[in-house]
Formats: structure tokens, C-alpha cells, sequence
């Protein structure tokens, strides 16, 4: 690690320390040329697939793009940020776990519905109503009926 202040570029960790619920590590380093102190934050880089669109396009995954769809369907719902972003996280790992480098943006859509059935029965009809394109009241109906069984 450079030292921020001389660049040299030998430094030693002084303490070391988990912090995010042990998602990051805080290390204090000193610099052994200018014996400055300074704290760097240490965080796991976990790829996330790329997604096969259903016209064949590939494009990175985006999670503003998955919030945004997901807040839409729980807009005025009373659903916590905090059971979002747990979900959201779970979602993540979900599709880190299954170790393909792709993945189809119809199996993040399931995913997504699944995620939104077990936080809110109505943010799942919005979000499955628009994802499914329910062409008619006949098709919401038997999506309901499903949902209840």
C-alpha cells in the first residue's frame, strides 16, 4: 500500500479491525518513511453475472435498475427499507451463488416476484401485473387466485 503522503511504499498495519458487520476490515497502516498514520478499508469484490436480455442482449448488471423496479411495486406499501435492502442482499447472493458468469433477466424477474411475494402480497400483483403484461382483468384474476392457494 502507497502512503498517501510521500508515496513510499512501504507501510505497515498497525491494527487491524472488522467493521460493517464484518463486511470491511479498518486498518490503521503507518508509513515507514514519513511515519504518518493513516486508516484504509479492506471490502470483498463479488462479481455479479451479466444479464441475457430476451432480445439477446448482454449487459451488466444493474442494481439501481433492480431497486427502482422493486420500490416502484412497493411504493406506499408498508414495507421497511430494511426488509428491502435485506431482501435485496438475499436476491444478490442468490445470484452470486449460482456461479454462472450470465444470467437470464427472466430468472432475476422470478427471483424478483419470489422476493416480493414473501414481503408483500400486493407489491407482487403490481410487479407480476407489469412483468407478466396481464393483457386482461381475467388474467389478474387467476394470478390472485394462485397467490391465495
Amino acid at each position: 500500500m502507497y502512503c498517501p503522503f510521500c508515496n513510499a511504499q512501504d507501510t505497515k498495519v498497525i491494527d487491524s479491525r472488522l467493521v460493517s458487520d464484518g463486511a470491511q476490515v479498518r486498518r490503521r497502516r503507518c508509513c515507514n518513511e514519513c511515519n504518518e498514520r493513516f486508516t484504509t478499508y479492506e471490502v470483498a469484490e463479488l462479481l455479479m453475472p451479466r444479464l441475457i436480455k430476451s432480445d439477446g442482449r448482454r449487459e451488466p448488471f444493474n442494481e439501481e435498475k433492480l431497486l427502482v423496479g422493486i420500490n416502484r411495486a412497493l411504493e406506499k406499501r408498508p414495507v421497511s427499507i430494511e426488509a428491502i435492502d435485506a431482501a435485496v442482499n438475499k436476491l444478490k447472493s442468490t445470484l452470486r451463488a449460482t456461479g454462472e458468469r450470465e444470467v437470464t433477466s427472466k430468472m432475476v424477474g422470478e427471483l424478483v416476484m419470489e422476493l416480493l411475494k414473501s414481503l408483500d402480497k400486493i407489491a407482487y400483483i403490481r410487479f407480476a401485473s407489469v412483468y407478466r403484461s396481464f393483457k386482461d382483468v381475467k388474467e389478474f384474476g387467476e394470478e390472485i387466485a394462485r397467490l391465495e392457494d
